[in-house]
């Protein structure tokens, strides 16, 4: 009996692991404020990210406001590959980080493991 029972708890363990990194889940979406030409987002570290996907317009100056408020090491900083950014985000306080809206593309950022993603989208 106890055989069966750690079975049954080994494969539902595996079908979450499998759940989490491979289904499908749904993002939260932000539309930039534009306010005295400059557009922002505020963002949310909490075991993820609050928005996970960020619509910036072309052109226009923009900024990211992460507070990270997870104590886990994972989310400790953000990476934005295609910027050149690597930014560590202290706990509790905001960190703002300027995006290049000259290109328009998707862009994504991940966690300083790769766990956690989001993206940029930057359109005309």
């Amino acid at each position: 009996m106890s055989k069966l029972i750690v079975l049954m708890i080994g494969i539902t363990v595996v079908g979450f692991i499998i759940w989490w990194f491979f289904g499908k889940h749904e993002q939260s979406t932000a539309i930039a404020d534009v306010k005295a030409d400059t557009q922002s987002v505020d963002i949310e570290v909490n075991g993820g990210y609050s928005v996970e996907t960020v619509i910036l317009k072309q052109g226009v100056p923009a900024v990211l406001n992460f507070k990270r408020l997870d104590s886990s090491s994972c989310l400790d900083h953000v990476v934005f590959p295609e910027f050149g950014i690597n930014r560590e985000l202290p706990k509790g306080e905001v960190e703002t980080i300027e995006i290049d809206t000259s290109q328009v593309g998707k862009f994504q950022w991940a966690c300083g493991m790769d766990m956690f993603r989001g993206n940029v989208v930057i359109e005309k």
